[in-house]
């Protein structure tokens, strides 16, 4: 791919469905970087994802990933797309290989080599049963259930809070290797203005719905804040 082209696009996208807002975004990521979004609790970063994740919402205007709009064909698209949050549902009295064999079978490319190579790295037994994992563990365990899948586009969503500097460091490092070869970019939330400074690309940042800025990181957030 093109580091010219778009992994991922909004353009205009306007809509509203209980609380889930948005108010004409325009956004583009590029493959090869890492780009976080920040604001306020209740300001549209969630939901900004969840824009994509969820094919219910309705809105006007596009999302696009790889020039494809994600409404014509919503499963499929969801192969090319990696979601760790604390809301993913996962099957809570299995293990994680359990639910990697069998959640993996959704997807058109997952490779359990992969996804057991992946949890070994990150120190995480495949025979952990998930509901019994810490909060950490789990999104470890859904970064390794992503990374499985080879996804172009990779959902974050307030994988760092609360998590200590050991789990955060290790985070990081795992994301630079995934963006190094330029085929995926990865979009993340955090409410941790200095991780967002120092370790993003390029940032975004939300209020009650809208995209009031967007741009290199260390000038953004040293300019705003």
């Amino acid at each position: 791919m093109s580091k010219e082209q778009a992994i991922l696009s909004f353009e205009k996208v306007t809509g509203k469905k209980g609380k889930f807002k948005l108010k004409n975004i325009n956004l583009e990521l590029k493959p090869g970087y890492l780009y976080g979004l920040i604001g306020k609790n209740g300001a549209g970063k969630t939901t900004l994802m969840k824009y994509i994740v969820d094919e219910k919402i309705r809105y006007e205007g596009r999302i696009c990933l790889e020039g494809e709009d994600i409404r014509g064909d919503h499963a499929r698209i969801m192969n090319k797309i990696g979601f760790v949050s604390e809301e993913r549902p996962f099957l809570g009295d299995w293990t994680c290989a359990q639910n990697a064999e069998i959640l993996g079978g959704l997807y058109d490319w997952f490779d359990m080599e992969t996804f057991r190579e992946t949890m070994d790295k990150m120190k995480l037994s495949e025979g952990k049963i998930y509901n019994r994992m810490s909060r950490g563990e789990k999104l470890k365990f859904q970064l390794a259930f992503a990374i499985s899948h080879s996804p172009c586009l990779y959902l974050l969503d307030e994988v760092t809070a609360g998590m200590d500097p050991v789990f955060r460091l290790e985070l990081f490092e795992r994301i630079q290797h995934l963006i190094m070869d330029e085929t995926c970019c990865v979009l993340m939330t955090s409410h941790i203005l200095s991780e967002i400074q120092t370790k993003t690309d390029y940032v975004g940042i939300m209020e009650r719905g809208e995209l009031v800025q967007f741009g290199e990181s260390m000038d953004v957030i040293g300019r705003v804040f």
